[in-house]
C-alpha cells in the first residue's frame, strides 16, 4: 500500500499495483492538495450563475438526426476512444459546470472513472454471468475513500457532498450498475443513514469499519407483502426491556448475502474461484448473510399506539439468518439479493437507531439521498448508452455505408443524447442544493419533492436511453460482449 495523499494528518491509501492507483498518483502528484478534499466544506455549495451554452440547439424535427449524425462522428473520431471524456465537458473560465461545480469534483470525477474503466468494466460480465458479487473489487472502493464519502472524516469517512456522491454513483454505474447498486445499498442505505441518524457510541462503534470495507452493510425495509406499501410491514420488535425480540421477514435485500456455496458456480465461473478463496474470509458457505443491517420494524408503545422503529442487527445474532438468495433476475445479476429472516431474533436495546417510533423521519430523510444517486446510475447507464451505440452505427455497416448515416439511428443516438443530457443536469442541479444535513425535525423543511422528481425523470430516461442502444446494436445488443444488455 502507499500513501498518495493526506488531509489533516490522515492517510488515504490506494494499492500501488493497481493501475487507477497509478493514475490517480499521477494525477496528485501535480497538484498540491487532495486528490478529492472528501471534507464537504471545501465543495462549493452554492448554485451556479449560469449554465455552460455548449448544449445543441435543437431548430426543426431533423435535429434528432443532425444531432446523431455529429455524436456519431465526434465519439468515433478520437484515436484513443473514450466517450466519457466526451460526456463530461470542462468548463469555461466564464461559466459554472453544473456536472463538476468545483476541481475537487472533477478530480473526484477523473479518479472513479479511471478506477471504474480499469478494474470495474474488465469483471462486468463474467460476474453478472455468475451472479456473484466482488468482493475484493468492493474493499477497493473503501482504499479510495468511497465506501463512506457522505460520512464526516471524524468517522472513518470522507465528508464529501451530495454532488460527490452522484459523481461516484454515475461513473461506477457507467461501467457495471450491479456492483454499483451494492455500494449504493451500502453506502447510503446503511453507512449515510447511520451517520445521519445514529448516536455517537454507534456511529464510532460501526462506521470506521464500514467506511473501510471490513464490514459491509445493507438496510432491510421491503417485505414480501410490503413493498412500495412500508409502512404495511408485519417485522415487529417487541421491547423486553434491556432488549428487542424481532420476528419477521424482509425481501429483495441488496447485499443480504455476500458468500455463495463453492458447488454454485458454473463451470464458467472455476476461474474466478480461487479469486473468491483468497478474499473470503473462512469457507464459501452459502449461508453467511451480509456484516451488519439497519432494519425496521414496528415496535408497540406501552399506551398500544404503533411505530416504526430502526434497530441494528449484527452478522451472527441468533435468530437472523438467511432465507433465500434471490436468483435469476431480469438485471443487476452481480449485486447479491436475497431474503433475510428474523426468528426471535434478540438484540441488545442499545441497537436503537434513534427514538422509539421515530423511523419514519430516519426512513424519508435517508431516501432523499438514495433516490438522488439511483438517478445518477440512471445517468450513468444512460451515458454508456449513448457512447456505445454512437461508437457502434459508426463501426457497423449495412448497404454499403456505416449506420450512423441512416436518419433512423440518428434519431435513437440524438435524442438519447438529448434527454441524456437534460436528467445530468437536473440531477446536478438537484444535488448542488441538497443539504445532506437537514433534519426535518429541526428545519421544518424536506427535499422531498426534488428528489423524487429526479428520480422519476432520470430512471425513466436511463431505461429508454438502454432501450435504444438495443434497437441500435440489433441481435448484438442482446449478447453481453456488447455491455449494452446488462445496462
Amino acid at each position: 500500500m502507499k500513501v498518495i495523499w493526506r488531509n489533516g494528518g490522515a492517510a488515504s491509501k490506494l494499492s500501488a499495483s493497481s493501475s487507477a492507483g497509478q493514475a490517480s498518483e499521477l494525477l496528485l502528484s501535480s497538484a498540491a492538495r487532495p486528490l478529492c478534499p472528501w471534507s464537504h466544506r471545501r465543495f462549493s455549495s452554492s448554485a451556479p450563475q449560469r449554465l455552460s451554452s455548449s448544449a445543441p440547439r435543437l431548430l426543426s424535427s431533423s435535429a434528432p438526426q443532425l444531432l446523431g449524425s455529429a455524436i456519431s462522428k465526434s465519439l468515433s473520431s478520437s484515436a484513443s476512444f473514450s466517450s466519457r471524456r466526451f460526456l463530461s465537458s470542462s468548463s469555461s473560465p466564464s461559466s459554472v459546470n453544473i456536472l463538476e461545480p468545483s476541481e475537487d469534483h472533477q478530480l473526484l470525477r477523473k479518479m472513479v472513472r479511471d478506477f471504474a474503466e480499469a478494474e470495474v468494466d474488465p469483471q462486468a460480465m463474467d460476474f453478472n454471468r455468475i451472479e456473484k458479487f466482488n468482493v475484493p473489487l468492493f474493499k477497493k472502493l473503501g482504499e479510495l475513500g468511497l465506501l463512506g464519502i457522505t460520512v464526516p472524516e471524524e468517522y472513518g469517512g470522507s465528508g464529501s457532498d451530495a454532488v460527490a456522491a452522484c459523481i461516484a454513483h454515475e461513473e461506477l454505474s457507467a461501467a457495471d450498475p450491479a456492483f454499483c447498486l451494492s455500494y449504493l445499498a451500502h453506502s447510503l442505505l446503511f453507512v449515510n443513514n447511520l451517520a445521519r441518524n445514529g448516536s455517537e457510541e454507534q456511529k464510532h462503534k460501526y462506521l470506521p469499519a464500514a467506511c473501510s470495507g471490513d464490514l459491509i452493510g445493507g438496510m432491510c425495509m421491503s417485505e414480501p407483502d410490503a413493498g412500495t406499501d412500508v409502512l404495511g410491514m408485519k417485522t415487529t420488535a417487541k421491547s423486553g426491556g434491556d432488549h428487542y425480540v424481532l420476528n419477521g421477514t424482509k425481501m429483495w435485500i441488496t447485499n443480504g448475502m455476500t458468500k455463495v456455496l463453492a458447488t454454485d458456480l458454473c463451470p464458467c465461473a472455476l476461474v474466478l474461484r480461487s479469486q473468491f478463496l483468497l478474499y473470503n474470509t473462512g469457507t464459501i458457505d452459502g449461508e453467511s448473510t451480509g456484516d451488519i443491517f439497519l432494519v425496521y420494524a414496528k415496535t408497540q408503545a406501552a399506551d398500544g399506539s404503533e411505530g416504526l422503529s430502526l434497530f441494528l442487527v449484527e452478522k451472527g445474532t441468533e435468530g437472523f439468518k438467511l432465507g433465500q438468495q434471490i436468483k435469476d433476475k431480469c438485471g443487476m445479476r452481480a449485486s447479491m439479493t436475497a431474503e433475510l429472516v428474523f426468528d426471535n431474533c434478540k438484540i441488545p436495546a442499545e441497537n436503537l437507531v434513534g427514538k422509539e417510533a421515530g423511523a419514519v423521519s430516519c426512513m424519508m430523510r435517508n431516501l432523499e439521498i438514495e433516490r438522488l444517486c439511483l438517478a445518477a446510475m440512471s445517468c450513468g447507464i444512460a451515458k454508456r448508452s449513448v457512447e456505445r451505440m454512437a461508437k457502434y452505427a459508426q463501426e457497423r455497416k449495412a448497404f454499403g455505408k456505416s449506420l450512423a448515416s441512416f436518419g433512423q439511428i440518428q434519431r435513437l443516438i440524438g435524442d438519447s443524447y438529448a434527454s441524456m443530457s437534460a436528467g445530468r443536469a437536473f440531477l446536478y442541479q438537484t444535488a448542488i442544493q441538497h443539504d445532506l444535513d437537514n433534519d426535518p425535525e429541526v428545519t421544518g423543511t424536506n427535499q422531498r419533492i426534488e428528489t423524487d422528481a429526479v428520480k422519476l425523470f432520470c430512471c425513466k430516461m436511463g431505461k429508454d436511453c438502454a432501450d435504444s442502444a438495443i434497437q441500435v446494436l440489433g441481435g448484438n445488443g442482446y449478447v453481453g460482449d456488447y455491455q449494452v444488455e446488462r445496462l
